[in-house]
């Protein structure tokens, strides 16, 4: 009989996720009832987010996460057996699900991986989307910096800012992802671990003002970002893994008289919220894609068993794009 795989939860993590933290169980596949369907994963998504999500949840629980599967057995007629799908399955190798957990995939343009719906196809291309567009709204000439430019998110917050017609400034964590960010189109980027002052690297490339600043991170490099902020900046709150690791409440200088006085907006979202529209953002990305602007880079890890490794490497900066799992 076949069994499935999956990572729990075991304890929460307390500073630097450990590998004593989570543990691999089997499970026997459960019957499926009328509506539902049962799916094997193909590709598992590693993301920040689950980090700061985990420690809301019980312990227990399967880690929470998104998958690319396909149908293998079902008792719902819109999803037939081989239908590929994206749900929230979470780090298991089979999931029970129907259709308010799970989406059926687009064709995609030939060459593009299937793994990409879970990057720039995906939620972190969404998160992107709507983080940039919807509340930054940038217009044609704005500058627009990216912290974690590298990552899954930020590589396509600075295409989709040159789309538009931006000045693109990007921040990553070692000079191969520099590298890649210039051949992305970023106008300027930077290793934020070699840069000896960032407020002067800052004040050189945007001496007029950063007008929208997509924050990734957090912590100390977001407060230096806000103090250069242009009148009227925007600011899209997307994440803050400086400091999803750390056991001391932080010390940071006091935002507020800069947001006052040059009447900044800044604003937090979580793009989960705003699932409606993934259809209409998923459409426009790959219309990107297709005519060579929108490009993308994957960190694979093979097998189900390395799940935990490829996670923990996001916080030392292991990945360039979009970090997944084959299993």
């Amino acid at each position: 009989m076949v069994k499935g795989k999956k990572w729990i939860l075991e304890k929460h993590f307390q500073g630097m996720p450990k590998r004593s933290d989570m543990k691999i169980v089997e499970f026997d596949l459960p019957t499926v009832p009328d509506g539902s369907f049962l799916v094997e994963a193909i590709y598992l998504s590693v993301d920040p987010y689950m980090r700061p999500y985990s420690a809301r949840l019980p312990e227990g629980i399967t880690m929470i996460g998104t998958q690319v599967a396909k149908v293998i057995e079902t008792k719902n007629a819109d999803f037939p057996v081989g239908t590929l799908v994206v749900c929230q399955g979470g780090w298991t190798t089979h999931s029970l699900c129907d259709k308010t957990n799970s989406g059926k995939i687009p064709p995609y343009p030939e060459g593009v991986p299937l793994s990409l719906a879970l990057g720039t196809l995906g939620m972190p291309g969404m998160t992107a989307y709507y983080g940039l567009l919807e509340i930054c709204a940038p217009k044609p000439g704005e500058v627009v910096v990216v912290s974690g430019a590298a990552g899954a998110v930020g590589s396509v917050v600075g295409q989709i800012a040159k789309i538009k017609g931006c000045k693109v400034i990007g921040f990553a964590g070692s000079d191969e992802k520099v590298a890649w960010l210039k051949e992305l189109g970023f106008d300027e980027a930077f290793n934020y671990k070699t840069i000896k002052n960032l407020d002067a690297t800052l004040k050189s490339v945007a001496p007029d003002g950063i007008n929208c600043y997509f924050d990734n991170v957090g912590g100390e490099f977001a407060c230096t970002v806000v103090a250069n902020m242009a009148k009227h900046g925007r600011i899209s709150c997307c994440g803050a893994i400086s400091q999803y690791n750390d056991t001391a409440p932080p010390k940071l200088p006091s935002l507020f008289g800069t947001l006052v006085s040059n009447e900044i907006k800044m604003e937090g979202f979580i793009i989960f919220t705003h699932l409606q529209r993934w259809p209409e953002w998923t459409k426009q990305h790959i219309q990107w894609i297709k005519e060579g602007k929108l490009k993308y880079k994957e960190h694979v890890t093979e097998g189900f068993d390395n799940m935990f490794d490829a996670f923990v490497g996001l916080f030392s900066g292991a990945n360039t794009g979009k970090a997944v799992v084959k299993v």
